[in-house]
């Protein structure tokens, strides 16, 4: 009986531990065959789904709330390679949209909506003269032994090395006399 309930919850907690990174990960793209993603006012879609037919991989595309139907979008045709296709749409205005990828050979590779928002007006970087920026370390910074910023010379290095030898031989000593204390 005791065995049976053991065995029971290591199997259950077995069966958790599988299912938790599928769980964490979220909604797959895999169930759709699409990866959607809006930079700005652009919507790129890409996905791996479609194979090459007639010179054509398929094609995508972007669908408003009025419109229902593939071909009432905006269609951009399918670029890539055999491992991956991809399309985008640029200029693209507020809302949410719906995103359709048709493969050349009729089949789906899947429906994913998406929602475009008002692009941030972006700054555009301060330029600076040469004479002004900062000079450049001349090494950068080093990593490793020895330190991060300065480089010792073998002087330096053995009196470290020294210091780190005598403690882990007093370390020795010390243990091996807590555990035998009649010993020196």
């Amino acid at each position: 009986m005791r065995t049976t309930r053991l065995l029971l919850r290591s199997g259950l907690t077995l069966a958790a531990a599988a299912a938790l990174p599928a769980w964490l990960a979220g909604p797959s793209d895999a169930v759709s065959g699409i990866s959607v993603s809006t930079t700005g006012t652009t919507v790129s879609v890409v996905t791996s789904a479609c194979t090459q037919s007639n010179g054509s991989w398929g094609n995508a595309s972007l669908l408003n709330s009025s419109q229902a139907s593939f071909a009432q979008g905006r269609q951009v045709a399918l670029s890539g390679t055999t491992v991956s296709q991809s399309a985008a749409w640029s200029g693209v205005s507020p809302g949410t949209y719906t995103v359709v990828v048709v493969c050349s050979n009729g089949g789906t590779a899947g429906t994913q909506s998406v929602i475009v928002s008002a692009a941030p007006a972006v700054p555009a970087p301060p330029t600076t003269s040469s004479a002004n920026r900062p000079a450049a370390p001349a090494r950068g910074v080093m990593g490793g032994l020895g330190g991060a910023a300065r480089d010792y010379g073998p002087l330096t290095l053995g009196i470290g090395a020294a210091l780190v030898g005598t403690g882990v031989i007093a370390t020795g000593w010390y243990l091996r006399k807590r555990s035998k204390p009649y010993r020196l």
